[in-house]
């Protein structure tokens, strides 16, 4: 479970320049090799304390089993957790960087050191894991998947090769039908966001096992809320709390700044020229002024947040864009593809 060799050499930018449809603009990304299979989620994390400088690393999880830490500046590879047995959905590091979670197809998520890349505990489930989050004090994982249960565990409670795991928690999201769970996330220390395959986000309070509200995204069950995202940005007045949503074929932004309870939040709704039935995702610049989106095509494309219009349009990818984030200094932002690639691209704010 230790961290394997580099897979490929440092990350350089491509000979020829990025494809773009506006603006007469052309990037060239930083490509990050080393994947070998469609990326599935990408996470950065920036990490400072008295003692060292500031340092920000971005973690990818991919179908190849192979989750990689690598640093988020440069690109530049650190080191694969090597381990799973079968596609890794989701790859997250706790708020200090000293632990990775990762969720995978072979119905187990895992606890890494993330220093060492050492396996320290392994969660076995009874489906695919398709995701996973810590706890703001890094003591609980959250996990999900097609078994349709929230689970929560307890890691201050478990020990290193235990090979039986039971969370503290499990929440069925409905009562009368398996519902899968795509993403979730920790709004607050007692509460943890489930996103799912009916078109609903789920609250619910971990630390009484009740559900606290529910947001249709989108009235119709068929279609899954594929990605979703828990940003703090700067306004006029204070810091707002933003969920960004994409389902169906359009980003959905919501306002979470006073907690679950808040019941009218949505502050924008915008169609997109793309879906995200099969893959794809979005992200909201640390500002709040625009955001990236990408999905059931080739294109990585940048928009307005409060109208929509599409201000950019990138083309550096072989194969459908499946998750974006961007970097929390909000200068650049990465992609990860069906073509096995990382791309970093810069912004202009």
């Amino acid at each position: 479970a230790l961290f394997l060799p580099p897979p490929a050499p440092t990350p350089t930018p491509p000979t020829t320049m990025t494809e773009t449809r506006q603006q007469g603009t052309r990037q060239i990304p930083i490509v990050c090799p080393g994947h070998t299979r469609p990326l599935a989620e990408l996470q950065f994390l920036a990490v400072s304390d008295e003692n060292t400088d500031s340092r920000t690393f971005l973690v990818s999880a991919c179908h190849d089993k192979l989750p990689m830490l690598r640093d988020g500046i440069t690109g530049d590879w650190i080191g694969t957790f090597a381990g799973h047995k079968g596609a890794v959905w989701c790859c997250r590091l706790d708020p200090t960087g000293y632990l990775a979670a990762t969720a995978s197809g072979d119905f187990s998520a895992r606890v890494w050191d993330a220093i060492t890349g050492a396996s320290l505990f392994t969660l076995p489930h009874k489906h695919i894991v398709k995701t996973c989050d810590f706890s703001h004090d890094s003591t609980r994982l959250a996990t999900g998947g097609h078994e349709g249960l929230l689970r929560v565990y307890d890691l201050t409670k478990l020990k290193p090769g235990d090979s039986n795991v039971e969370p503290a928690l499990s929440l069925p999201q409905c009562d009368s039908e398996k519902v899968i769970i795509s993403k979730c996330t920790w709004l607050d220390h007692s509460t943890v966001l489930a996103a799912c395959g009916d078109g609903k986000i789920r609250f619910w309070n971990v630390t009484g096992g009740n559900l606290v509200r529910t947001i249709t995204v989108v009235d119709n069950e068929s279609v899954a809320v594929r990605d979703m995202e828990l940003s703090r940005v700067m306004g006029n007045d204070k810091n707002k709390l933003i969920l960004t949503v994409a389902a169906g074929d359009s980003v959905f932004f919501f306002d979470l700044t006073d907690g679950a309870n808040e019941e009218k939040c949505l502050l924008k709704l915008h169609k997109m020229p793309i879906h995200f039935r099969d893959e794809g995702g979005c992200s909201l610049h640390p500002h709040g002024k625009k955001f990236i989106a990408g999905g059931s095509d080739l294109w990585v494309r940048v928009f307005d947040f409060e109208t929509g219009e599409e201000l950019e349009c990138h083309k550096g990818h072989h194969g459908p864009v499946r998750c974006l984030r961007y970097a929390p200094n909000g200068k650049t932002y990465a992609t990860g593809s069906e073509d096995g690639t990382i791309r970093l691209w810069k912004t202009d704010a």
